[in-house]
């Protein structure tokens, strides 16, 4: 796999000597081929999201079982696996249930709800002084929700099929997994090469358990501090609010913000009192900013190695390639490019302009790598 007379690197190049190194033919090479690789994974996206959306889910699934293997050694080695998927089809299952017990609680409490939103809206008037007092059924009419029917029913069927897919391709996966060493014994015939595959696999899973590992518990910490206080505020289906919290925060960068944020909203819908809702609002976005802000970055160091301004351009690429599928797996993606990247000495100036650091590779590999 690797350019096995490549030589290693002295010391760590800077971005900006890594881009120095591509002459502008080769620069256009690489652009040309981004170009059509990115269509042609917009192009088979329907095939593509589900089968990466199940290979994301293995990794979850192999590291949560090693994980129990390793603290719970007095378990039968064979249960970890299936402990793991139980673990899974269960977060499922309480998702689909929360989602929908909830969804027609909301329902059933409609009228209340716009009556809440007639109160705001005219006090939002009074104070600004106008003439003419809108209301929720004025608002409805102009933004016509029914011109947007049809694109959301569209997006809850796609996404439906992409979860219905995954778990068919998870299924399968799971079945094969154990022809995977033996395959890819068969792929590299020298010892050597078999040894730098091995330590590539090894880098991209850590690299991806990692960053799953960091966004659980930072998920976890946001999502109990919102909860203390929408609790102490008095908000209803908490349950809910913090499943959307939880999953928003797989979203890098701009999730855990966006999760806060609809709560917050609803708070002004359902407390009594504005000034309970404004706290709700700044505690959610402080305990977000927080946490994020000092936490995430401590427990993170450098096991992702990723530039921060690569995490909001990949989340960006990924988003509009493949939807909230791509959004979610923006991260581990480019975790798996820059380790593919960094293996040739044609694309490893690549791999070092994602980096955070211009080392690519993660300090207990760096050395063996070549």
């Amino acid at each position: 796999m690797t350019d096995q007379s490549a030589p290693a690197p002295a010391a760590a190049q800077t971005p900006l000597q890594a881009l120095t190194q591509l002459a502008p033919l080769k620069i256009a090479g690489i652009i040309t081929a981004t170009i059509l690789v990115g269509f042609a994974l917009w192009a088979l996206r329907r095939i593509l999201e589900p089968l990466a959306l199940a290979v994301f889910l293995l990794f979850m699934i192999d590291g949560m079982a090693r994980g129990v293997g390793h603290r719970a050694k007095w378990l039968p080695e064979k249960l970890a696996m299936p402990l793991a998927v139980a673990f899974i089809a269960a977060v499922l299952v309480l998702t689909v249930w929360l989602t929908a017990n909830n969804a027609a609680d909301f329902a059933a409490k409609l009228p209340d709800y716009t009556a809440r939103i007639d109160a705001l809206l005219a006090m939002g008037a009074q104070h600004l002084g106008l003439a003419v007092t809108p209301t929720s059924a004025d608002l409805l009419h102009k933004f016509n929700p029914g011109h947007y029917a049809g694109p959301v029913v569209a997006g809850l069927s796609h996404g439906g099929e992409i979860l219905l897919f995954a778990f068919i391709y998870l299924g399968f996966l799971l079945a094969s997994r154990r022809g995977f060493t033996a395959k890819a014994a068969e792929l590299f015939t020298t010892p050597s090469g078999k040894i730098e595959a091995a330590r590539v696999f090894d880098r991209i899973r850590h690299g991806v358990e990692q960053y799953m590992w960091v966004q659980t518990v930072v998920g976890l910490l946001i999502t109990a501090l919102s909860a203390a206080l929408m609790a102490a505020m008095g908000l209803s289906h908490i349950a809910f609010w913090c499943l959307i919290i939880f999953l928003a925060n797989y979203i890098p960068a701009i999730g855990a913000a966006i999760g806060v944020l609809f709560p917050a909203l609803f708070g002004l819908v359902e407390l009594d009192g504005l000034w309970r809702a404004v706290v709700l609002v700044v505690g959610l976005e402080a305990v977000h900013f927080a946490v994020s802000h000092v936490v995430q970055p401590r427990m993170q160091g450098r096991s992702l190695n990723l530039d921060p301004i690569v995490v909001l351009l990949a989340l960006a690429f990924w988003g509009v390639e493949w939807g909230v599928t791509g959004a979610f797996l923006s991260t581990p993606l480019t975790v798996l490019a820059m380790a593919l990247l960094a293996e040739f000495t044609s694309t490893r100036p690549l791999a070092i302009l994602l980096s955070s650091d211009g080392k690519p590779y993660a300090p207990e590999t760096e050395a063996g790598a070549h």
